[in-house]
């Protein structure tokens, strides 16, 4: 019998034909899949796409995402298990919007001049295409997920089960809303939330200012019209006389008194032990005015939106902060309430910028701003939001890959802030509330997204209704039988970096809308680096575009080369040579499995011949290769499994095994020639199961040529078990 693969094989030509063979099949469909021979009711496993933002094409980090997820799919679907990849994508609110002003900006348009149904309808269509164009390649990378399930975050549906979230939130007294010091970007017009800022190290000069008889330190002169009180430790003795007294100062705006209060959140080592208290433009001193409401004025903001001094501050009126900061120096100097020889020009500090433009956060007080109350108990009972996620990673409940980004989880939530969760753009979701046109921040709603897309799945159908009234009911009064079935899902994949952003807000939203864990496993990927292992940018010209290197090497290699060597929580190394030798490789299963489908004329395979010593051995080798892929596939190390198989088939089956064979495929003696046969068949066949997660292609192609009975398509093939 032959089959021959007679041209070289070539991606371009077979991978869009295959994937549609795929969709084609309906086995994407959990529902769909062949019942396998076995005692009891399938498992189910199941993964939650981190849903890819739709404002532009998949990058390389994406790319990781699919493969990984996309391996633990193909393993588990050839198992047996009721297997469910659900895809999604996501608004992306903020991140979207900064997307769509860079857009705006080259049409020398502004979004602050668009009327926002406008901008709405605008932004809509915009990230419509870039779904359709993301998804079309998240084919072109093999991604067998149930394009059935598909949902955006902006589905009506979806929309429907954030507000019922926040509602709840809102009847257990963990949502407050007022007048706030928020994280304010001047550049994008909007607050951000806590896991937005990031933190980089500055120099800038410290200042020692006179105020009356004391002497203060700060970093930010331009603040000072806004000072409503001077604060001390209760603790510092140099300041006792002072506390509870209104002292007279002179400012560069004439005389005024101030009053001197204790609290113990000065920290007596930092300058003189005394700060200037300015509640509308920092946190802190927000926090301090809260608990001496009594002893001070209103907080008083001096600084715009726009990162402008406002009235507040006299003859500074109009400046940006920074040449503020320059003028009052010079003016303090003039008076004699600033010494310069006091001043340090290189005092370290911390300052927080906006983490998508780098520009300096102003903390501004706004209205209408929205918090999540984080470690308070809900009012209907239970633990904390905070303290319910932490006791289910404490109990092992949700295990994290690699187990070290425990610690971390816990170090951030033990210090973790109230969540504001208000933003001032038009792109996102409405806010439920008559007094703002703000909308949720992005994470409020896709930390919902476990729970959200398996409860909005067929909820309008008759199948559901039908089948509802026999299902137990969650926390919404209503349920599906996704739900019932495919949740709390098996594994969260995704980056580490969005460890706070996302993961943390997921455990936490999921356990209280729902009182289940979202997911049982997290598992976290690395970050793409270039050989020289500097983070991929388009400044630095390093970026590997993954579709662009699937058109030349196939997608086949481009996984295999973000697998192979991609311990989680690690950052992977990619380069383009190391994608070219997984092509060679993928050239290499081809010509093998051409080598053997030449040589089966006169092979029968339904009659095993007598095995001769060495046949044995390789078939018993194999089937310790077998068992240790299978095992390293369970226990995550997909890095190793797929290098494993990588050594096995080139080195071993290739070098050695065929080589080998070759006299005896040419001999006179039939039953040497048919063992010579059946162990490169067997090996070939379940070599190709084997390799199929990560090189899923070439091995569903070359497996179509196979002559195998009653053949299914290789991606519901039994895996192979001893």
């Amino acid at each position: 019998m032959k089959n021959n693969l007679d041209k070289p094989y070539n991606p371009k030509e077979t991978e869009d034909k295959i994937y549609r063979t795929w969709e084609k099949s309906g086995f994407f469909n959990p529902d769909n899949l062949p019942k396998k021979p076995r005692a009891k009711k399938p498992k189910t496993f199941s993964i939650i796409m981190p849903p890819p933002n739709a404002n532009g094409s998949l990058h390389i980090g994406h790319a990781i995402f699919v493969a990984l997820q996309d391996i633990m799919i193909r393993y588990h679907r050839m198992k047996g298990d009721k297997a469910l990849w659900l895809p999604g994508a996501d608004h992306a609110g903020f991140e979207t919007q900064v997307v769509y002003d860079k857009k705006l900006e080259k049409e020398n348009r502004s979004r602050f001049q668009i009327p926002a149904d406008q901008l709405r309808r605008e932004m809509w269509d915009f990230t419509q295409a870039n779904k359709k164009t993301m998804e079309n390649q998240l084919r072109k990378l093999g991604a067998s997920c149930d394009w059935s399930r598909e949902k955006f975050t902006l589905d009506k549906d979806i929309v429907e089960i954030v507000y019922q979230t926040f509602e709840k939130l809102k009847n257990d007294g963990l949502l407050y809303k007022g007048k706030r010091v928020v994280n304010w970007c001047v550049k994008h017009q909007t607050s951000l939330s806590e896991v937005e800022i990031k933190y980089q190290e500055r120099e800038d000069p410290l200042y020692f200012i006179k105020y009356g008889p004391l002497e203060l330190a700060t970093v930010r002169l331009e603040t000072k019209f806004g000072d409503t009180a001077v604060a001390v430790n209760p603790k510092d003795k140099r300041y006792r006389k002072y506390v509870g007294e209104e002292i007279e100062i002179e400012t560069v705006l004439g005389k005024s008194k101030i009053k001197v209060i204790a609290d113990e959140a000065v920290d007596m080592n930092f300058g003189t032990g005394a700060i200037k208290v300015t509640p509308a433009h920092d946190p802190i001193d927000f926090e301090i005015w809260q608990r001496h409401k009594n002893e001070m004025p209103e907080p008083k903001q001096v600084i715009s939106r726009f990162g402008k001094m406002n009235e507040l501050a006299g003859p500074y009126q109009g400046l940006k902060t920074t040449e503020a900061r320059k003028k009052i120096e010079e003016d303090m100097i003039k008076k004699g309430l600033l010494n310069p020889s006091k001043t340090d020009r290189h005092y370290k500090h911390n300052v927080a910028t906006c983490y998508k433009c780098g520009t300096v956060i102003e903390p501004l007080i706004l209205d209408n701003q929205w918090f999540i109350k984080m470690t308070e108990k809900p009012r209907s009972g239970g633990e904390s939001l905070r303290d319910a996620a932490v006791k289910a990673v404490k109990s092992g409940k949700i295990k994290f890959i690699p187990k070290r980004f425990e610690k971390i989880f816990f170090h951030w939530m033990k210090n973790i802030k109230d969540w504001n969760i208000s933003r001032q753009i038009v792109w996102g979701i409405k806010i439920p509330d008559e007094s703002t046109t703000d909308v949720f921040d992005t994470w409020f709603s896709s930390g919902q997204w476990p729970f959200a897309v398996l409860l909005a799945q067929n909820r309008s159908s008759s199948k559901f209704k039908v089948q509802s009234s026999k299902l137990k009911k969650n926390i919404f009064n209503y349920t599906t039988k996704d739900f019932e079935e495919f949740y709390p899902t098996d594994v969260m994949e995704t980056a580490w970096d969005i460890l706070f952003f996302w993961v943390a807000r997921m455990i936490m939203l999921g356990i209280y809308a729902t009182e289940k864990i979202p997911f049982r496993t997290v598992y976290l990927h690395g970050l793409v680096r270039d050989k020289e292992r500097q983070k991929m940018s388009k400044s630095k010209g390093n970026v590997i575009d993954p579709l662009g290197v699937i058109d030349i090497y196939g997608a086949d290699a481009l996984r295999m080369a973000l697998v192979v060597g991609n311990a989680p929580g690690n950052d992977p190394i990619i380069y383009e040579e190391k994608i070219r030798g997984y092509r060679n490789f993928a050239n290499k299963i081809w010509q093998a499995a051409r080598f053997v489908l030449m040589n089966l004329d006169s092979f029968n395979g339904d009659k095993k011949p007598k095995l001769s010593a060495l046949d044995k051995k390789y078939l018993k080798e194999f089937e310790r290769i077998r068992k240790k892929i299978s095992n390293q596939m369970e226990s995550f190390k997909f890095y190793i499994a797929a290098e494993e198989i990588y050594h096995y088939f080139w080195h071993t089956f290739c070098d050695k095994i065929i080589e080998e064979m070759k006299p005896r495929l040419k001999s006179e003696n039939k039953n040497k020639k048919s063992a010579a046969q059946f162990v490169l068949t067997e090996i070939l066949n379940d070599s190709l199961k084997l390799l199929h997660p990560f090189m899923p292609f070439i091995t569903e192609e070359i497996w179509s040529k196979l002559p195998i009975k009653n053949k299914k398509l290789l991606i519901v093939s039994n895996w192979p078990t001893n």
